[in-house]
């Protein structure tokens, strides 16, 4: 049977920012006060994801929820060997559009060790040693919370590139290239091992038609389930079937949890103008 996700179809790019983020309240507030874990664990990337991110913590505000932010433990999903000075930087982007919101204590932000900015490998195993591993002892049953991703007009997500040897990594946690096709070259990333056997939920995030291609091929079917979860935006949620094999990375990822709700396995965000030019 085909590997069944949810996916929320924002009315436009303008509203899929509360739709995303009403998805990852559910899980923050899940995590620490349904479960009550010491911790919340997030991996983020990105690209247009920060800006998405802007906001979230009025929007907490609003639904009455303490985000506890003294509690996040927050992972790079990629990072590109670049000073976080360089608008090349996620995690310059992340700081500009959405750590500043927040309270985050800053040791528990884990950035990339950048004396190490020459030899990329060693910034990955270091990267896995001391940030990874650290937050995945954190929790008791070695799992990450959260990890919200983009995807490419190409189909990739992290730094997972089409038809890139990285797709085969079954052992790293994070793992470097040199040859990125998009620039720049020398990035880390996680790893399919972390992503779909060491994450609850996995939450994509796309917007515009570029992304109309990919979804399409991605998906299979879709079945509507009635209107998105959280303030009354006009989305609308469906559930949704992978293709198999899987035409591109980000259909790739299909955590080991599964799940019926939005909380944990796999849940798409995307935007009127992806899902018209997928053909839905």
């Amino acid at each position: 049977m085909s590997y069944k996700t949810t996916l929320i179809k924002s009315t436009s790019k303008a509203t899929l920012p509360s739709d995303l983020q009403d998805v990852i309240i559910q899980a923050c507030n899940k995590a620490l006060n349904v479960d009550n874990r010491s911790i919340f664990s997030i991996a983020l990337s990105g690209g247009s994801l920060p800006s998405f991110l802007s906001g979230i913590t009025e929007k907490f505000s609003s639904q009455k929820i303490d985000p506890q932010y003294e509690k996040w433990h927050v992972l790079l999903a990629d990072e590109r060997a670049v000073p976080d000075t360089d608008d090349d930087s996620n995690l310059k982007s992340l700081k500009a559009k959405f750590f500043g919101e927040t309270s985050i204590p800053e040791s528990q932000i884990y950035v990339i060790d950048e004396s190490l900015l020459s030899d990329v490998e060693k910034m990955a195993e270091s990267y896995e040693e001391k940030a990874v591993k650290h937050v995945l002892s954190l929790d008791a049953d070695g799992k990450l919370d959260l990890a919200v991703l983009g995807f490419g007009p190409d189909g990739h997500t992290c730094s997972l590139f089409p038809g890139h040897p990285l797709l085969e990594e079954k052992t790293k946690l994070v793992t470097s290239l040199t040859d990125s096709p998009k620039p720049p070259p020398s990035r880390i990333t996680l790893t399919f091992p972390v992503l779909n056997e060491m994450t609850r939920l996995v939450i994509f995030c796309g917007a515009g038609s570029s992304k109309g291609p990919i979804l399409k091929a991605t998906f299979t079917k879709l079945e509507e389930k009635g209107d998105a979860t959280g303030e009354a935006t006009g989305g609308k949620k469906y559930d949704a079937f992978l293709a198999d094999p899987a035409p591109y990375p980000c259909g790739m990822v299909r955590t080991v949890t599964g799940g019926d709700d939005d909380t944990s396995g796999v849940v798409w965000v995307v935007d009127s103008d992806a899902a018209t030019d997928a053909g839905w």
